[in-house]
């Protein structure tokens, strides 16, 4: 085992790194609370400070996984595109196939400098979690219940606070739902088969009232939508616990950009539109399965510097201060000495 890789798969060492993210987590979740006594003086500033301290969080994550794991992300796309990343507000369509597919999106978020202000629509449930539930409330994510009856107002309500977001931002949808199981898929297909949809082999059926509701919300304000199917090279199943460990894996991720504007208002249209995209997605990964790539020209956008400084200096003062409160004076006993019990 090569001495690199024995130290990655150290318990100490990955337990460091979890006090570092959980201590600095909760130090940033108080630092946001603060900020809230901003939102109705200035409520842009507050944006953009909670921006920055989300990246802090978020870029330890992406950190793992450019710099400790070493996984490489690798743009099936145009260069057109590409020049587009970071100067847009867009809709991101992402398949839901992986553990790590949210890590393999901060990790392009992060290259083209919009981590900290990505979006997605998020499950309600996640709003307990502690950190990431926590920062997300304090990012403006909209959370659903997936009960339209009961979503339908916070939801609205979310999607329109954000017309007026003063960074780029790229807000994520699983259109799926959920994760991609053997199980569900059997499901997700009866359920195409009852409404006269046609089968998907490596998706499940979209749920076309999340997408449609978005893009009518931002409709204005984004001014495109990110199809990016994802996948790994020779057959690899990524797990988060992998990406401790510091396994390395290869990613591969095909993006198609679609503008607004081709995009039908009618909301059946819209949603017909959707279908046809993830029939799409599922040729894309048939070819990818038989050619072992995507379609495309490729592009490797360079990992920057800033994740790896950032858990650097967040991880100096933490662990500093670990051992400052296991420190133990080095004056000998004071049994019996009145003026060290007086100082003491």
């Amino acid at each position: 085992m090569a001495p690199l890789t024995y130290l990655k798969s150290l318990f100490i060492l990955q337990l460091l790194m979890g006090f570092v993210f959980v201590v600095s987590g909760l130090i940033i979740n108080f630092i946001q609370l603060c900020t809230c006594i901003l939102w109705p003086i200035n409520k842009q500033l507050y944006r953009r400070i909670n921006c920055r301290l989300s990246y802090s969080l978020w870029s330890q994550l992406v950190m793992l996984l450019e710099w400790w794991s070493g996984t490489d992300c690798t743009l099936y796309t145009e260069q057109s595109t590409v020049d587009m990343f970071g100067k847009e507000h867009v809709i991101v369509i992402l398949n839901h196939n992986f553990e790590i597919d949210f890590l393999c999106g901060w990790t392009m978020c992060e290259r083209f400098g919009i981590l900290g202000s990505s979006k997605v629509l998020a499950k309600h449930e996640l709003l307990k979690v502690p950190l990431i539930g926590w920062t997300w409330y304090f990012l403006e994510i909209v959370f659903c219940k997936r009960k339209w009856e009961e979503d339908r107002k916070t939801v609205f309500k979310g999607l329109t606070r954000l017309k007026d977001y003063p960074e780029c931002m790229w807000f994520l949808l699983y259109c799926e739902g959920t994760r991609f199981t053997e199980e569900k898929h059997q499901i997700s297909m009866q359920v195409a088969e009852s409404k006269g949809l046609p089968q998907l082999k490596y998706h499940l059926l979209p749920r076309t009232k999340g997408f449609t509701t978005t893009l009518s919300c931002l409709k204005g304000t984004v001014s495109a939508v990110y199809d990016v199917t994802l996948n790994f090279k020779d057959n690899q199943t990524p797990t988060l616990l992998g990406i401790v460990n510091g396994k390395q894996y290869k990613a591969d991720m095909s993006v198609r950009r679609f503008p607004v504007e081709d995009i039908p208002d009618d909301e059946k249209e819209c949603a017909n539109w959707l279908h046809k995209l993830y029939q799409e997605k599922d040729a894309l990964q048939e070819y990818y399965n038989k050619e072992g790539k995507f379609p495309g020209p490729t592009i490797i956008p360079r990992r920057r510097l800033w994740t790896l400084l950032n858990f650097l200096f967040i991880a100096s003062i933490a662990i500093r201060r670990l051992i400052g409160v296991t420190e133990v004076k080095k004056t000998g006993s004071s049994y019996g000495n009145q003026g060290a019990k007086k100082q003491n």
